[in-house]
Parts: structure tokens; C-alpha cells; sequence
């Protein structure tokens, strides 16, 4: 990591034309590394992470991680907007990816199509963010780790799709601290099969 790397990532990024945010009940967004209904036909729960390095996305993969351990009946994905090399040192970097799948993005055209873009500056660097970057160090030993690719100014978030490729949950990160609830999402997520287990 270097000085330049740092700095790039406080660019602002090439703005994407964005999608709007899929509507709860509406058929997920496709495309070639992130389909629906998947091979398996299993419920999903996808969270889209800020750049690899940000404590705030390291939170969050770890917990993802530990759902997807105590959930295998769904497919738990996490995407990355960090380059491939840099997002493969960071998932080792925090313990390893375990049952979660890794999709990455630098592109940012995943992101695009799930209504995900550019955040504003309160988002990112509201008071509250900024106390929640000190807590999550001090409380749980995550502090920033060195940003290789990736923007800071990229809004994350995270759904939960059926196993027939509905969303059934989910929203974008209101603030870079909003971490998402993945007991609810994979409730949502199996809702579709525990209907279908009543009939």
C-alpha cells in the first residue's frame, strides 16, 4: 500500500448510471457474476461491502462470515469493489472468507445495478461515523487497515433474496456505520420456503 493508494481512494469515483433500489418483492438484479435465481436455487443474503481496508466493511464481512457459518441452507455473498489481489489480502487479512462467496467488483457495475452510488460527504464523515470508526477500535480491536483499491465514497448495503430470485429485504447503508441485522435478512431470505413447508 502506498501514499497514492490512500489518497485515490478519497476521490471522488466515476459517477455510474444507478439503477433504483430494488423494490421489496420485485425480482433481483442479474448479470453474469451475480445471478438469480443461482444454481443451487438456494435463498441468498448479499451484502455489498464499502472499500476493503474500512473497518466499518470489516465488521461487517466478519458477522456476515459467522451467519454464513451458523446458516448453510443459504448462500450468504459478499461483494467487493476493491480490485481482485487487493480484496483476496484483505479477506485473509480478516480471517478468510469461510462459507462466504466473494464477488468482486471493481467496476462498480453490481453496485450500480442494485441502486447502490455515489454517498455524500455527511455519510461518510458525519460525527457519528467518525465516533463509530473510535468505538469499533477500541470496543472490538477494528481499526482501518491499508486501503490498496477501492473508494471510500461508495454507499453499501445489503438484501436478501428467495430462492426463486425475489427480493424479500434489504436497503442501502443509511451511514458508513450502519451495519446491516443478518438474522432478519436471513429470516426474510427463507421466508418463500417456510410459506411453501405450511401448504
Amino acid at each position: 500500500m502506498t501514499f497514492q493508494q490512500e489518497f485515490r481512494s478519497w476521490l471522488s469515483p466515476e459517477q455510474k448510471k444507478t439503477n433504483p433500489v430494488p423494490e421489496i418483492g420485485s425480482r433481483a438484479p442479474s448479470a453474469d457474476k451475480l445471478s438469480f435465481p443461482g444454481a443451487e436455487a438456494k435463498p441468498a443474503v448479499i451484502t455489498f461491502l464499502r472499500h476493503c481496508g474500512c473497518p466499518f466493511a470489516e465488521k461487517t464481512f466478519t458477522a456476515l462470515r459467522a451467519a454464513a457459518a451458523a446458516n448453510p441452507d443459504v448462500c450468504f455473498i459478499a461483494v467487493s469493489q476493491s480490485e481482485d489481489a487487493a480484496t483476496q489480502r484483505w479477506i485473509e487479512a480478516v480471517g478468510g472468507a469461510g462459507a462466504v462467496q466473494v464477488v468482486v467488483d471493481a467496476e462498480r457495475n453490481l453496485y450500480a445495478a442494485w441502486g447502490l452510488g455515489v454517498s455524500s460527504y455527511w455519510h461518510v464523515l458525519s460525527p457519528g461515523s467518525m465516533y463509530s470508526v473510535f468505538k469499533l477500535g477500541r470496543q472490538e480491536g477494528i481499526w482501518n487497515k491499508p486501503t490498496e483499491s477501492g473508494n471510500r465514497w461508495q454507499t453499501a448495503g445489503t438484501f436478501a433474496v428467495d430462492a426463486e430470485g425475489i427480493v424479500r429485504w434489504g436497503r442501502p447503508a443509511a451511514r458508513a456505520d450502519d451495519f446491516p441485522d443478518f438474522e432478519e435478512a436471513v429470516r426474510a431470505a427463507r421466508g418463500s420456503l417456510q410459506e411453501k413447508a405450511k401448504l
